[in-house]
């Protein structure tokens, strides 16, 4: 037998009550409004009714700003992994967006009020903040489109492996002190013994050579290569001084 549909409806009396019981008068469906909840002194709590998250409840739940700072919406209490993580990402977009958040777990009525409105105090993370730039920095050029998908990205990591490699594809075996001179890349040792890609092989004395893979890489990127090596060439190209 199916499971009957969850309504919107189901979720009123559980909050009414929880309402009620904090003093409020409590009224359903005032105009657009799914519930009002009025005490003297405080400013009207609006509560929006759904049978899940979605877009057009928080839309709706903005527009009762202009009614009230104290807006919340409601949703029933789901079980899962997926439904917690949805619970998660919802408590912090209401964070964001100044909104209350409650669930009604509707096998016994318990409600659980997650966040209440308040104004959004961003805190950036400086550790993320210094990666980004970071990343932004070791990066040759604008490899990449915006938009596109984490998968076969070139990232800065990767260009400094494909600079190793066309050191290895040009000398054959080589000292890593040599690749680290001809790259500029001062963990151009550590880079190669990681070996993230599987591209190089240490042949001992802190040699390293192209491996099956590394050369099939010289032969896939060599597009990359040839514009990587060219970009960084003019990046490290000596400036004439100018004349006195």
């Amino acid at each position: 037998m199916a499971k009957p549909a969850i309504r919107e409806t189901d979720l009123y009396l559980p909050v009414k009550r929880m309402l009620d019981g904090q003093g409020y008068v409590v009224k359903g469906e005032i105009g657009a409004v799914d519930v009002v909840a009025v005490r003297e002194g405080d400013e009207p709590v609006i509560v929006e009714l759904k049978a899940g998250f979605s877009l057009s409840l928080f839309h709706q739940a903005i527009q009762r700003q202009a009614i009230s700072d104290a807006v919340y919406i409601a949703v029933p209490r789901q079980t899962g992994r997926a439904s917690q993580k949805a619970l998660v990402a919802s408590q912090t977009l209401c964070r964001r967006l100044g909104l209350g958040l409650i669930t009604v777990r509707l096998s016994d009525g318990f409600v659980e009020i997650h966040c209440d409105p308040a104004p959004y105090r961003p805190r950036q993370s400086k550790p993320r903040k210094t990666r980004l730039l970071r990343e932004f920095a070791r990066l040759v050029g604008d490899p990449n489109n915006g938009g596109s998908t984490r998968r076969n990205l070139m990232t800065a990591y990767r260009q400094e492996a494909l600079v190793c490699l066309r050191v290895l594809s040009e000398l054959g075996p080589t000292k890593a002190s040599m690749v680290a001179s001809q790259t500029r890349i001062a963990h151009a040792r550590r880079l190669m013994a990681d070996n993230h890609y599987g591209w190089f092989e240490r042949l001992g004395g802190g040699i390293y050579a192209l491996g099956p893979k590394g050369m099939q890489a010289a032969t896939d990127y060599a597009a990359e290569i040839e514009t990587l090596s060219a970009s960084r060439a003019q990046d490290h190209a000596p400036v004439e001084a100018s004349a006195p």
